[in-house]
């Protein structure tokens, strides 16, 4: 059994949190299938974050939909209990554990495929003892518990610098040159899994991903919060790439199948350079309200030129243009928002 047909997308925007959640974890073509031949059990850590539940679930229905019963096991602290909850409910095995801890790797599930998506951001100024930790210390020990095993490791467009508007973004073999603590941490975490790889044969993926949005969190989101509060938009970073979040999660838990030695890097984002000052135009129009600026849109921005994923696994199934219209729809109609902003407009890497 395959999963060759698109999932249908609708044209109005969810109506509720059951209703996203479904919608942004419909498995796409490709997805079980490159799950299936790990041949084994799937582990995702730090899956209690923002994009972990949307991965979780559709690892577990693309499965399904490809007649595999390997498990899906979703590892994270969970401090909200009804993340772990709504994950149990999906048919996902949940373990809670604080990888922070050294002593709790002993306890972790094998994997066939492994999917690390524990990191800090929010928060680094001011601790960055911490962010180190969380995105240098417990890479080593997630590399050292799962050796061998082919993973995905989540990165950013962040380890890249600032580029000119007329450049189209970085690409793959661009030589990183990250700007802040956060970033230079996420550079050692791509650095220590590439150790990995070549000291013991671990296949790896590295993800850098800069956007995800869904209608609770995101750039998108992050600017219609501010347009529907009456607060102006900061334009100084001129332009972002976002992409949907069930999208990235799906070529997320597809490029499992290009996990090298060395590891293989991938962009991920949508294929636009939008400017910020359009995005929130849009928005604007369709909450029916006016939006003011401030700031003077810088010539260069961070830029991510996802070209190859794109190659691989197809362009967004939602246009930007229709995200930005349901995420208009949700914010003007009070949807909840996650609280987590991007900090997109940071030009500094003080996050």
């Amino acid at each position: 059994m395959t999963t060759d047909v698109i999932p249908r997308i609708p044209a109005s925007a969810p109506g509720d949190e059951a209703a996203l959640d479904e919608l942004l974890s419909r498995p796409l073509p490709g997805v079980g299938e490159a799950l299936a031949a790990t041949g084994g059990d799937v582990v995702l850590l730090g899956a209690g974050g923002k994009i972990g539940p949307t991965m979780a679930r559709m690892a577990r229905r693309a499965l399904d939909g490809v007649g595999s019963s390997a498990k899906v096991i979703a590892v994270s602290r969970f401090s909200d209990a009804a993340v772990a909850d709504g994950l149990r409910e999906a048919g996902i095995e949940v373990q809670a554990a604080d990888l922070a801890d050294p002593g709790a790797y002993r306890a972790l599930p094998d994997a066939a495929a492994l999917f690390f998506l524990a990191a800090m951001k929010f928060g680094t100024t001011g601790a960055e003892h911490r962010t180190w930790w969380s995105n240098a210390a417990m890479p080593a020990l997630v590399a050292d518990r799962y050796r061998g095993v082919p993973s995905v490791v989540y990165s950013t467009g962040n380890v890249y610098p600032l580029t000119p508007l007329s450049h189209g973004g970085s690409v793959e073999t661009d030589p990183p040159a990250p700007l802040g603590e956060y970033a230079q941490s996420c550079l050692a975490r791509e650095r220590i899994f590439t150790h990995a790889a070549h000291t013991w044969d671990t296949p790896a993926t590295l993800f850098r991903l800069n956007y995800a949005c869904e209608l609770r969190y995101g750039v998108v989101a992050d600017i219609a919060v501010r347009i529907a509060a009456g607060e102006p938009v900061d334009v100084t970073m001129p332009a972002v790439n976002v992409a949907w979040q069930g999208d990235v999660a799906a070529w997320a838990l597809r490029s499992v199948e290009l996990a090298g030695v060395p590891p293989h890097v991938l962009n991920a984002t949508g294929p636009e350079t939008v400017s910020v000052r359009r995005l929130a135009t849009w928005l604007a129009e369709d909450m029916g309200t006016e939006v003011t600026f401030v700031g003077t849109e810088s010539d260069d921005a961070l830029l991510n030129d996802s070209a190859e994923c794109h190659e691989r696994y197809g362009y967004p199934t939602v246009p930007l243009r229709r995200l930005v219209r349901w995420v208009a729809e949700w914010v003007s109609g009070g949807g909840r928002q996650l609280g987590k902003a991007t900090k997109f407009q940071q030009r500094q890497g003080n996050f």
